[in-house]
């Protein structure tokens, strides 16, 4: 019936949190999670954040700060001057002062591209090391899982490949039962009070990520109707996403139940 023995359900859960401000990371901290993932541009899935808010967000935050090295939207495919990019971005992380880098990188048959995922993996020694959800863009995850073992990640960040981690717990738990506990395998993607402890029990992960956030209005008081700075990505530029210190107590509590 895909239910997680006992012993099994109570194990400890870890919760990173996405955030893309200063004030997300100070929420995310005050709720109890246990690490950020910082990016730049959520709407757009991420990307790597400035080196300002890289710095103010380590210099702010207790716990581990693991970055975004993503050098632009869409696919996962990157030209060599993209590559370079990312390269000199886990540099960068390293001086200053984070835990870890998540990345990812694909052929155009939809594979891991090993050798360049082999040389970011090595560059970020010792940083611990996430291969994002560009796993879920992969046309064989248990393939690409048993790469990503050999390749020496620490962590796959993965939704299952299907649009919410709810949705992929079946593929989850597949996965969780192929790694043996030779990588971390961590459900994203939808994830909520309403759920988590559900995803946990089916599918036996230890590590959940989520934003935790909720919508706010801007404080501008003048806004010109006929003016937008949006591409399609964002609704609007009066209304922002902000981690929320009791959504992150929420689901760590909800985790945490039978």
């Amino acid at each position: 019936n895909g239910v997680i023995p006992d012993n099994t359900r109570r194990k400890s859960i870890t919760l990173e949190v996405c955030i893309d401000s200063v004030a997300s990371g100070l929420a995310a901290q005050e709720g109890g999670a246990h690490r950020v993932e910082l990016c730049g541009n959520l709407n757009e899935g991420g990307v790597t954040p400035s080196a300002g808010m890289i710095l103010q967000v380590r210099k702010m935050l207790d716990i581990p700060v693991h970055v975004m090295i993503r050098p632009r939207g869409g696919d996962f495919l990157y030209a060599s001057d993209e590559y370079e990019v990312m390269k000199r971005d886990i540099e960068s992380v390293k001086e200053l002062g984070c835990e870890g880098v998540v990345f990812g990188i694909l052929n155009s048959n939809g594979s891991v591209d090993s050798k360049r995922t082999r040389e970011l993996t090595d560059r970020a020694t010792p940083l611990v090391t996430t291969f994002h959800r560009a796993f879920d863009m992969t046309s064989n995850p248990y393939e690409s899982l048993d790469c990503l073992v050999d390749l020496g990640l620490d962590m796959v960040l993965t939704s299952g490949q299907k649009p919410t981690a709810w949705e992929g717990r079946e593929t989850l738990k597949a996965l969780v039962e192929q790694t043996r506990n030779r990588i971390e395998i961590m459900a994203g993607s939808g994830i909520s009070k309403a759920n988590v402890a559900d995803i946990i029990r089916q599918t036996g992960i230890t590590s959940v990520h989520a934003s935790a956030s909720d919508t706010y209005e801007s404080d501008m008081k003048y806004r010109n109707a006929e003016m937008t700075m949006s591409s399609g990505f964002h609704p609007s530029e009066y209304i922002r996403r902000q981690t929320q210190v009791e959504s992150v107590r929420v689901i760590i509590m909800s985790s945490s139940s039978d």
